[in-house]
């Protein structure tokens, strides 16, 4: 009998407009709190996608202070100054608003504003202890699956990117609204669509500690999002496919928070913290390689995931599947492209090869030249 463990956000709401009626849906989770701190970016700001929300909690006798300035790979310095406005505030419970980068930024700062722990004693697994504020979390796009994962990336120093993984950042709510991604533009859905899969692959195959419930939840997300990408990159108004898209990307979030993601994600991670590549896209690019690689250790398992997807059982089938996926959204498939040149590897190689929190997850050992070779084949 295997044993595991299995977590994820104890409520669920998905219902197209749902973020219209904030005020209704957050109450549990908000426990009595008034004094709401929401994080955002720019581009959410800009569309007027928390608009509706605001006027419903403010109507509703909340005192909302907003934190607009996450930036993609969000650097320490902007969780510090979002504390510092939460502070100032008085703020008694934090919802993220966005994509990944505002809510992993909210699920840091509901830590950092709810005890005294400080930031650089919380990287890596199971170091964060809480408490924190009480959390709401409501994504934006279809990608990250950040809104039911323990999990934040956050850039430290000039480039490198760290992870904070621990229970106590699961929110106490996850609102999926599928209207919020209907003006999502072709090239993000695209990108981010192929980051949920990645999330998906990876769960199933993790090393460590997948489990029955992730691989469910893994294969599920797969049959959904492989549905519905093309069909939204295609009618961005597609409201079915959209909450299709919404709710993989959410299974998978499920999946991976309990089975980590590896080598794709590990060689994901200096394209955003060295060159700013958004985090889907550089997913996306590195995919291929570390498919092909992993293939002789992970046939069955990529087999198992072509299978349920309605394709030949093997992981060539896979492999070709996602690179022909690639190819119909439009999405880059070289570094080259991207800005990155053959002198930048090996700075890179050895950013992978430090990441002692996700290759092991990896199907096969990465060694540094493994690594090297994988960024070659995509240069």
């Amino acid at each position: 009998m295997h044993a595991f463990q299995f977590r994820t956000v104890p409520h669920i709401v998905s219902a197209p407009g749902a973020a219209a009626q904030l005020a209704r849906h957050a109450a549990p989770a908000l426990k009595g709190a008034k004094r709401l701190l929401v994080i955002t970016d720019k581009g959410v700001m800009g569309l007027g996608l928390l608009n509706a929300a605001l006027n419903g909690l403010q109507a509703d006798g909340y005192a909302v202070h907003v934190y607009d300035k996450v930036v993609a790979d969000p650097p320490e310095s902007v969780l510090f100054e979002a504390v510092e406005e939460g502070e100032a505030f008085g703020a008694e419970a934090v919802i993220g608003f966005g994509g990944g980068s505002p809510m992993d930024t909210a699920k840091v700062v509901a830590l950092m504003l709810g005890g005294p722990q400080k930031l650089a004693d919380m990287y890596g697994m199971d170091q964060a202890t809480g408490p924190r504020l009480p959390l709401v979390l409501i994504p934006t796009t279809a990608g990250t699956g950040s809104e039911v994962t323990s999990v934040a990336v956050i850039t430290t120093g000039a480039t490198s990117k760290r992870g904070i993984a621990a229970a106590p950042l699961y929110a106490d709510m996850a609102i999926l609204d599928a209207d919020l991604t209907i003006g999502l533009p072709r090239h993000i859905t695209a990108a981010t669509g192929i980051d949920a899969m990645v999330h998906a692959i990876e769960a199933y195959t993790g090393k460590r500690f997948k489990n029955p419930v992730s691989d469910a939840l893994a294969l599920a997300a797969m049959k959904k999002l492989h549905g519905a990408l093309e069909r939204v990159c295609q009618d961005g108004s597609d409201r079915e496919g959209r909450a299709d898209m919404l709710l993989g990307a959410m299974l998978a979030g499920q999946a991976f928070s309990n089975s980590p993601v590896g080598g794709v994600h590990a060689m994901a991670y200096p394209l955003g913290g060295m060159f700013h590549v958004p985090h889907g896209l550089s997913n996306s690019v590195v995919l291929p390689p570390v498919l092909r690689f992993n293939a002789s250790a992970a046939e069955n398992l990529y087999g198992e995931i072509a299978g349920h997807i309605g394709l030949k059982a093997s992981s060539a089938a896979l492999i070709s599947e996602m690179e022909r996926i690639a190819d119909a959204v439009g999405i880059e498939r070289r570094l080259s492209e991207l800005g990155i040149s053959h002198n930048d590897i090996p700075a890179m190689a050895e950013d992978v090869a430090a990441n002692d929190r996700l290759l092991p997850n990896n199907p096969r050992p990465m060694g540094y030249d493994d690594i090297v070779a994988m960024y070659e084949e995509i240069l």
